[in-house]
């Protein structure tokens, strides 16, 4: 005789038993959270899909136009050198990017509420007024780069296209409204189109692809060079940014799938591929901009060319393909405007994660907004356009002095059996996320040192 044994439910996992002060918390971003449908694992493709997307909001921080800025001078001033850079961030981009999604799978809250969990009070205060710094930081170059962006296409004033950035908050509300999906769907547009220029970019500079290959091998004069480190950490800074982790560990819980230990396995492995896939389309483009500065500026010996403004006036002269330089343009205003929608999540992340305190997004984006238009207005009004790279390329060099502050406590929570259960972080992974800690720490430490020298 056959015996049918009784369905049982999927098996709950323990991390619920976790050591957070708190057994829950207010999601973040509530509006969003668990509102877009997972289909059974029937359905693989479209269950692929469905996981598709909070990658491509984390790619945009990594070629928004800070990177412009870094990759620019390092090409035009380094040649291919500090290709290894970019690649070598990129990496590690993917793996602290990892990490920050299996926060936010497993202990269903992001890395501001976590740090407000586990840490004191004072702590806590200090990781957030951190967190709020690297997202001005963030905020000055997305200001900066969308108004250079409308001066070389529609010859607007630098002043008057920093106060216009203050109006795209009008963007993120109205797409808002109509969905996470479409935010979604009009980054990865976005993201394309960046792609295709800078595909038609490298095609007109015509690089060394020998001299290109050997740009990915590091050497030891990057860390010897105090000038080459100093744009190396902007590229870490550009590339690795601080509030994309906060948000990572917000945006992958916007996922409605199950809470078997199952069904968090095969959600942290349909993140980690987003993730993965997104982040090397932004290494290509971040690559492509230093090539093609590189085989366009560095060898027709224009090495003072370390600014977006300056590249778009020599791009098309120089290469002579007239569509060179409106392309560029295109290109870099595509880019500001990518980051201003991650940008605006990030700031509402980190401001509820830490403090509990809601505010209406278009408040406090227009908040954000205004701490980084003022500065960039008396910049650009006192120093001119000179002053607008230096302050774009110092921005950078802040994000990156502000990462460990995000990074330790990633690596900390992630690697806690107590708050992650099964899901905890292998032996490897755990030292070799404690050994980029030291390393970002390290290098960040010795530019300080060197510089105030």
């Amino acid at each position: 005789m056959t015996v049918i044994e009784p369905e049982v439910e999927p098996e709950e996992s323990h991390v619920r038993k976790h050591s957070w002060k708190r057994l829950s918390v207010t999601p973040s971003l509530p509006e969003v959270n668990r509102s877009i449908h997972v289909p059974g694992k029937k359905h693989v493709w479209r269950r692929s899909l469905a996981f598709a997307g909070p990658g491509y909001l984390i790619a945009v921080g990594y070629m928004d136009p800070g990177n412009w800025a870094t990759d620019i001078a390092a090409g035009s001033i380094y040649n291919y050198s500090l290709l290894s850079v970019v690649l070598i961030t990129n990496f590690i981009a993917i793996f602290l990017q990892a990490l920050s999604a299996k926060l936010g799978i497993v202990a269903e809250r992001d890395l501001a509420q976590a740090c407000r969990d586990a840490y004191s009070r004072p702590v806590s205060i200090g990781l957030w007024l951190s967190a709020e710094l690297g997202i001005i930081a963030c905020d000055v170059a997305e200001v900066l780069g969308s108004a250079i962006a409308l001066n070389l296409l529609f010859h607007l004033p630098l002043v008057w296209g920093v106060a216009l950035t203050a109006l795209d908050v009008l963007i993120v509300l109205a797409l808002q409204h109509k969905g996470f999906r479409l935010i979604e769907a009009f980054v990865i547009m976005l993201i394309a189109t960046m792609m295709i220029i800078f595909g038609l970019e490298i095609a007109y500079s015509r690089p060394d692809w020998g001299a290109t290959m050997r740009g990915f091998i590091p050497t030891a004069q990057i860390v010897t060079d105090p000038k080459m480190l100093y744009i190396a950490l902007g590229i870490l800074g550009a590339t690795i940014m601080p509030h994309n982790l906060y948000l990572h560990s917000s945006i992958v819980q916007t996922r409605r799938h199950g809470r078997s230990t199952a069904d968090i396995h095969d959600a942290l492995r349909y993140a980690y591929t987003d993730s993965t896939v997104a982040l090397t389309l932004a290494l290509f483009v971040n690559a492509a901009i230093l090539i093609v500065a590189a085989a366009t500026f560095y060898r027709t010996g224009h090495h003072e060319v370390g600014e977006i403004q300056d590249a778009y006036k020599l791009l098309s002269p120089l290469l002579g393909v007239a569509v060179a330089t409106p392309l560029f343009a295109v290109a870099l205003l595509a880019s500001g405007q990518n980051s201003t929608l991650t940008g605006t999540l990030a700031g509402q992340i980190v401001l509820e994660g830490f403090t509990e305190f809601r505010i209406p997004p278009w408040l406090r984006r227009m908040i954000s907004r205004m701490l980084a238009i003022v500065p960039s207005v008396f910049v650009v009004a006192w120093y001119g356009d000179k002053g607008m790279g230096a302050l774009l390329l110092f921005s950078q060099v802040i994000l990156s002095a502000q990462l460990s502050f995000a990074v330790i406590p990633l690596i900390q929570f992630t690697s806690d059996r107590s708050k992650m259960g099964e899901f905890v972080n292998g032996t490897v992974t755990r030292w070799a996320g404690w050994g980029l800690a030291a390393i970002i720490a390290g290098l960040n430490a010795y530019l300080i040192v060197t510089t105030l020298r």
